[in-house]
């Protein structure tokens, strides 16, 4: 299949930009894989403290010819998405005792729900737990004993952070394994309204608690297009998941066919298999170039422009923000899934899905083909999708015409002729704006700012009534370094109500938005932050900026020059809630435009 010259120019760039990286990555991963299976190197000693619980198991387990797969957890039920976790070891060892190997829980790693957090302390340690889980990760795969290991996990850092463990541990084979998202509740934009009615005191909090139990109602993963979303959605366009693994939901003899095949394929792959297929094989230039689509052509999360980099990072590839920029330029918008649209992934799912769109992709030649899976060789592999067999599953062809257009739509019809996601320079630095959901006439806004150092004085200002004219809210001392770069989503409300009273508002803010927000434009990750005396910095309030998502600019048209940067007090960032034990992080983290991690 032929590739988009503008895409496969950007894929070159890319490589060229990596190649020392790449090639010392590579080499290393190489070095590690000729050792041979983990376990030949462990002592007896070693061997029977690993195996001395697994009873039936041991016996497998001092076989060398004999597969055994490390589990990797993000288990817990406080966090929907992962409850269904709990049972999965059960059955995947099962199901590696059936395909004549092992399997046994390598670690847990912490996964914390942002949806509980948004607005509260503890979001400020939501982007640095991608790196903890990392950590957590390499502890549990660094005892050696895995010749391949399973990733469980779906959520908003979960994820990011089981890749680049994965990709640290690219020297043996990985496959991701979801848990699906949660049946369909309350329609997300009947919820978005309650909590508007909310911000403005039309309804009360019994009101707004019933809406919110009926949207988030029983296991599995919020049912809008967010982070945790558009994770499933980029491990199957990589080529991590299993084809058509992504959106089925929990509970279903499919979910547990799925989970039983994962583990199968998983054995297949090992070098004790038939099929060798390390990570660093999978995780290449083009597998990134490729999940990089998939989030333009699925208005994703704005928040894996921060992941990405950092995934990428660790498999020794180096992404930059215009990448994103460029292939943003030529991915067509095919799916209108919430916030974006009225439906939820279920009905994405239901329409065609992830199958449909690849293999629009593909004959566009907006994805390259030629790269290698966890399922085999090639993407197309991915257009097909999985039918039940009895408890077992087989593959058939998948759709080639979308079942709603409402929702999918070809690559020759697409809800917009780009992806929505445009890289902004300026005065300020460098940003990042999604427009997906923008309307046409909100992407440019110019107006006088009013500056805020959280968000709490954002909302306090808007309840006393002070917004009455276009402004454009800038909120700085937000970015990694400040605070932990905790997501703004709380002010998605607020800014809503503000456009929808005829005002031409934007923000403007160093840290990051969710990726559940969308309408009102945004500008977010300014770097350098105002921590590190980025510009935004130097902002007052009144000064005029232009925000101009159209030609990519960020222009504060008041001359910044003389000015000294504001300090904001940031000495209470640093206790409660387990802040004290990630001041490191704070002081080590990177820029937000190179992914914004402690430890690549």
């Amino acid at each position: 299949m032929r590739v988009h010259e503008s895409l496969q120019a950007v894929t070159d760039r890319i490589i060229a930009r990596s190649e020392p990286t790449r090639r010392d990555y590579l080499d290393r991963m190489a070095a590690a894989a000729a050792e041979g299976p983990r376990r030949a190197h462990l002592s007896c000693g070693n061997q029977a403290h690993a195996y001395a619980a697994m009873g039936d198991d041991k016996t497998s387990l001092t076989d060398e010819r004999r597969a055994n797969l490390g589990i990797v957890t993000a288990y817990n039920d406080m966090l929907s998405a992962h409850q269904p976790f709990e049972h999965f070891p059960d059955k995947i060892r099962a199901a590696a005792r059936a395909a004549g190997g092992t399997a046994q829980v390598a670690g847990g790693v912490p996964a914390m729900c942002d949806g509980v957090t948004q607005g509260q302390t503890g979001m400020e340690l939501s982007l640095f737990s991608r790196d903890v889980i990392a950590l957590a990760a390499a502890v549990g795969l660094s005892h050696n004993t895995f010749d391949g290991a399973l990733y469980l996990g779906v959520c908003d850092k979960i994820v990011p952070g089981l890749v680049m463990a994965a990709a640290t541990f690219g020297y043996i084979p990985g496959v991701f394994v979801p848990a699906g998202p949660m049946t369909s509740g309350l329609p997300n934009d009947e919820k978005s309204k309650v909590r508007q009615k909310f911000a403005t005191g039309e309804v009360g909090r019994d009101e707004l608690m019933k809406a919110e139990m009926e949207s988030y109602h029983g296991p599995g993963t919020c049912t809008f297009y967010g982070t945790a979303n558009t994770n499933q959605m980029l491990m199957e366009v990589m080529g991590l998941h299993l084809p058509g693994a992504s959106f089925v939901n929990p509970g279903t003899p499919m979910r547990d066919a799925l989970t039983a095949a994962a583990t199968e394929r998983a054995m297949q792959i090992t070098a004790l298999g038939n099929d060798f297929r390390p990570v660093s094989e999978i995780l290449d230039e083009k597998a990134f170039v490729n999940g990089m689509v998939g989030l333009m052509a699925t208005g994703g999360s704005t928040n894996l422009v921060l992941h990405l980099p950092a995934m990428a990072r660790a498999a020794g590839i180096v992404l930059d923000l215009q990448d994103f920029a460029d292939i943003s330029a030529l991915t067509p918008l095919m799916a209108k899934v919430y916030p974006n649209g009225l439906a939820d992934v279920n009905h994405f799912h239901a329409a065609g899905g992830l199958q449909y769109m690849i293999g629009q992709l593909l004959d566009a030649g907006l994805l390259h083909e030629d790269v290698k899976t966890v399922a085999g060789d090639g993407l197309a592999r991915y257009t097909r999708e999985p039918k039940l067999d009895g408890d077992a599953i087989s593959y058939a062809d998948g759709p080639t015409e979308t079942g709603n257009d409402r929702i999918l739509r070809p690559c020759s019809d697409p809800f917009q002729p780009t992806g929505g996601l445009v890289q902004l320079e300026g005065d300020l630095g460098r940003a990042v704006i999604k427009v997906s959901a923008v309307a046409e006439d909100r992407q440019v806004i110019e107006a006088p700012v009013r500056v805020f150092h959280d968000q709490a004085q954002v909302k306090a200002a808007f309840k006393a009534g002070e917004i009455t004219e276009d402004t454009i809210i800038v909120v700085r001392f937000q970015g990694p370094r400040s605070n932990g770069m905790p997501e703004l989503h709380g002010l998605t409300p607020v800014l809503s109500i503000l456009q929808d009273r005829g005002l031409r508002v934007a923000l403007v803010t160093d840290g990051r938005m969710s990726g559940a927000s969308g309408k009102v434009p945004a500008a977010i990750h300014v770097a350098p932050e105002a921590a590190r005396g980025g510009s935004i910095a130097l902002l007052r309030d009144g000064d005029r900026l232009r925000l101009d998502a159209t030609n990519g600019r960020l222009d504060c048209l008041t001359s910044l020059e003389g000015r000294s940067p504001a300090e904001a007090d940031l000495t209470g960032n640093g206790n409660g809630v387990g802040r004290e034990l990630f001041e490191t992080f704070r002081q080590t983290c990177g820029l937000a435009t190179e992914g914004a991690s402690v430890i690549l």
